[in-house]
């Protein structure tokens, strides 16, 4: 369904004095049919502001692009299980690939190939069995808090409520000016017990050596603010949740895996979920002793 977002400056009075002004504003609006009073109105919600005299808009367009979850406008999650649809939110894993440069790359060879079964098997029964021997960064995977922490929980430490079916917030950051991600880009969302997910569009350069370099990533002021609003997890379609070309230091996971948040990375196709209203499943094996594993994420809208 195509989604449509509303351009335009504003000019607001207070019934006691006083204005505000806009320029350049972008908003969610319901359909390409939106009128000005309507649009005024949803701008006055969007911003939660009091005592409004008068909006006047200027240079109004209309635009068919994605919403980015401006209130007002909120999804209603269905409990219509025949109305759900699926996205995948994860790269497929094979043999060669690059994930992250530097890291060695999936390996798989035959344990049992379908030809030899058949010398152990009844006429017309085979089998084949496959080792895959890989990193455990490999494709779209998550960090538990051993990754960065000796005393930190495990993938078999888990709690599934964590992974499994989760709110999620989606923040759609593909026209962001800079690399890092702020901290304000969260204020007006209630992200308690959410699974945040950052749609930067830096998947589309995904297996290219153009994916390592220029990424963008969570600054650690955007870390602080999700610890202190109590996420479940967090997830990037990115090369990283930190900045990779710094000093070296992880602000991100190191904030966010000492208070317990999940963390996915190298996510896809973010693009295709509502800025509210679905939910994120991201659950890894639960291998002992193991601090990060490819998932088969996915959201139901």
């Amino acid at each position: 369904m195509t989604e449509y977002r509303a351009h335009f400056d504003a000019v607001v009075s207070f019934v006691n004095g006083g204005g505000l002004t806009a320029e350049g504003f972008r908003l969610d609006v319901p359909s390409a049919a939106v009128g000005e009073g309507e649009l005024a109105e949803l701008f006055v919600r969007h911003l939660g502001l009091a005592l409004v005299s008068a909006v006047e808009l200027r240079d109004v367009r209309i635009v068919a692009e994605p919403h980015r979850g401006s209130r007002g406008m909120e999804t209603v999650a269905s409990d219509d299980r025949s109305a759900t649809r699926i996205v995948d939110l994860s790269h497929p894993i094979r043999a060669g690939l690059v994930t992250y440069p530097g890291l060695p790359e999936p390996v798989i060879t035959p344990h049992l190939t379908r030809e030899a079964s058949r010398e152990r098997y009844a006429p017309g029964t085979e089998f084949a069995m496959d080792v895959i021997t890989m990193i455990g960064n490999t494709g779209t995977y998550l960090d538990s808090p051993f990754h960065r922490y000796a005393d930190g929980g495990d993938l078999a430490s888990l709690d599934l409520a964590t992974l499994v079916g989760l709110r999620a917030e989606v923040l759609h950051l593909t026209d962001a000016a800079e690399r890092g991600i702020p901290a304000s880009v969260f204020y007006d969302r209630d992200l308690a017990g959410a699974a945040v997910l950052l749609h930067t569009g830096w998947d589309t350069r995904f297996g290219t050596p153009e994916y390592a370099t220029g990424a963008p990533y969570l600054t650690e002021a955007g870390a602080e603010h999700l610890a202190r609003a109590g996420v479940t997890l967090v997830g990037i379609d990115s090369l990283n949740i930190d900045d990779t070309e710094n000093d070296g230091s992880r602000p991100a996971h190191s904030i966010l895996l000492a208070h317990g948040i999940h963390v996915v990375e190298h996510l896809t196709r973010l693009g295709e979920l509502p800025a509210r209203g679905a939910r994120f499943t991201a659950p890894p094996p639960a291998v002992e002793g193991f601090g990060t594993f490819p998932v088969r994420a996915f959201a139901e809208i």
